[in-house]
């Protein structure tokens, strides 16, 4: 069997490009999986074909609207099953790693937004995808997806099929925990009566990382004195730096991407995510499995794990930074909190079926294709 995955753009440490990579691994022993994309940079694993497709276009609207082109004249024909990991027309499958486009268009944002070029592509490109006449299946990570895309499109049942988690195991405390907090934390000069406050992610902006520095900014001194923030992530880091010292924030370290995130883990006291708007955030559900208490936004679509756990806090919806704020003032202050939402994450990592989602893809998408 051949199958084509098909998403824009793949780097390393970008939470779609290493399902994208989880999931091919999953499906080398039934199928021959080649990569289209119009950017790769990284190495290629093994056992993985990539096809970096040039496209030509004075905007980038015109070169995503090539690429679709490519992957339905020339991709579609040739391969068994297309599996799509960014909206577009003509794929057998859509793996949802993004929030429904919609929901942020119309309740979200205000009636110019809906204008713009970029957004009229998304828009049709996902009414391709979850509309009444299409065929498309999708693979949905959370229950925040399913009651938005069914809203919005009235999403046949039979073609939204949830997802289980899909963690590494490795991000469970094993023996040498104590050891690898204590080197990285020496590694950074943090104390151990000093609290890390950890934050990991791409995307700065639509990870909330101005919303953590306010919250960081906003603690009594005598506390804000003990506590170094970590950011973990692609991105340009300089406009960030420069907020947190116009905010008065110190020990700030933007680390850029690593792959030593479940080290870091062990080595912190508290995850703090407080993204915009996530499809899932595997990054919640790796903290919570490591012993890392998690605060977090209700606009995540695993934050009801946070919750179901017990290992942490969420904001409602709307957000509000004064919560936010108080959240995080109480969670650092109280040890005996956060030792039991480590424990409590812990247990949850134990007797929770969170690691079989590349797997589930793999005998979805290789059994026979929906077409």
């Amino acid at each position: 069997m051949r199958l084509a995955f098909v998403l824009f753009s793949w780097f390393p440490h970008g939470g779609l490009q290493q399902d994208v990579i989880k999931i091919a691994a999953a499906c080398r022993t039934h199928a021959q999986v080649t990569v289209f994309c119009m950017q790769w940079d990284g190495p290629v694993p093994d056992g993985v074909i990539v096809n970096v497709v040039p496209v030509r276009g004075l905007t980038r609207t015109g070169k995503r609207a090539a690429f679709v082109r490519h992957i339905q004249q020339q991709v579609r024909p040739a391969f068994d099953v297309v599996v799509g990991f960014n909206r577009m027309p003509g794929l057998d499958y859509y793996f949802a790693a993004d929030s429904c486009f919609a929901h942020k268009a119309w309740a979200e944002r205000g009636w110019w937004y809906r204008l713009a070029p970029r957004t009229r592509q998304y828009l049709q490109w996902e009414e391709a995808v979850f509309g009444k006449q299409g065929n498309t299946i999708a693979l949905l990570l959370s229950p925040q997806q399913r009651e938005q895309y069914t809203a919005f499109y009235g999403t046949s049942s039979a073609r939204l099929i949830d997802l289980p988690p899909g963690i590494s195991r490795t991000f469970m405390p094993g023996a040498d925990a104590s050891r690898i907090r204590q080197r990285l934390r020496n590694e950074l000069g943090v104390r151990e009566d000093a609290l890390l406050v950890l934050q990991v992610g791409s995307g700065f902006r639509v990870k909330g990382v101005d919303r953590s520095l306010r919250a960081l900014a906003s603690l009594p001194p005598a506390m804000a004195a003990r506590v170094h923030y970590v950011q973990i992530g692609k991105g340009e880091a300089k406009p960030w730096q420069e907020l947190a010292r116009a905010l008065g924030v110190q020990n700030v370290h933007f680390l850029g991407g690593r792959d030593d995130v479940k080290d870091f883990m062990q080595a912190a006291d508290l995850l703090l995510h407080p993204s915009l708007q996530e499809s899932a955030g595997m990054v919640l559900l790796e903290a919570i499995v490591s012993g890392l208490p998690v605060l977090t936004t209700a606009g995540c679509g695993y934050a009801f794990h946070v919750e179901q756990a017990e290992a942490g806090q969420v904001c409602d919806y709307p957000f509000q930074q004064t919560t936010l704020n108080r959240l995080l003032r109480e969670m650092l202050e109280s040890e005996q909190a956060l030792s039991a939402w480590r424990a409590a994450g812990i247990r949850y990592g134990q007797t929770q079926q969170l690691y079989d989602m590349p797997e589930a893809v793999a005998s979805l998408v290789c059994a026979r294709s929906p077409a």
